[in-house]
């Protein structure tokens, strides 16, 4: 067996125990959700294991923020259940709904990619589970699976361009209708 699979297969045998302990959710059954979502697509059961066995489970109640705008960001979180809503700081200090999130969503990646302040707050909206994978352990995994860390990241940036791209066309729309609502009415008089 390989060094690295063999590394991999000890450091997953040696926290299963207190993994499933620590986790509401059984080990294949949080492989089988965690291979459904985006952020972790195209990875070998090996590179999963190690990135499942770095995971942390984090559960909020309803009205819990679980991450506020402008606050240092050194995490990320993939929903496993409960239903969230981004929302950012508007002009005028007006709260301004951006998305809602769901099972199988992820949100945080970006302070992981940049290293800069959270960008929106999290609230959420009914009882939650999340998954937390912080920056010091997805550095870990860079330094123990290069490979396998390349294609996270691949994953992330794919997520993100999907993110900007309906960014883009709601900017789009924001700017039809703009142009729309503040066109000249003519009026005849007729005298």
């Amino acid at each position: 067996m390989a060094p690295l699979a063999e590394a991999i297969r000890v450091a997953v045998k040696s926290r299963e125990r207190e993994y499933i302990r620590r986790m509401a959710v059984s080990l294949p059954d949080l492989k089988a959700f965690l291979v459904a979502t985006p952020f972790f697509g195209g990875l070998s059961d090996a590179s999963l294991d190690l990135l499942v066995s770095m995971l942390v489970e984090r559960r909020f109640d309803v009205g819990a923020t679980v991450v506020a705008e402008g606050e240092p960001g050194r995490s990320m979180f993939v929903v496993q259940s409960g239903e969230l809503v981004v929302s950012k700081l508007g002009g005028a200090g007006s709260v301004v709904r951006m998305a809602g999130l769901a099972r199988g969503d992820f949100f945080g990646e970006m302070t992981l990619i940049e290293m800069q302040d959270r960008s929106a707050t999290v609230v959420a909206e009914t009882p939650t589970v999340l998954y937390e994978l912080t920056a010091r352990n997805l550095y870990a995994y860079y330094k123990a699976d290069i490979h396998a860390y390349v294609m996270v990241m691949q994953n992330i940036n794919r997520e993100l361009c999907r993110r900007l791209r309906r960014a883009d066309n709601r900017i789009a729309e924001l700017a039809d209708f703009s142009r729309a609502s503040m066109t000249p009415i003519s009026v005849l008089h007729t005298g």
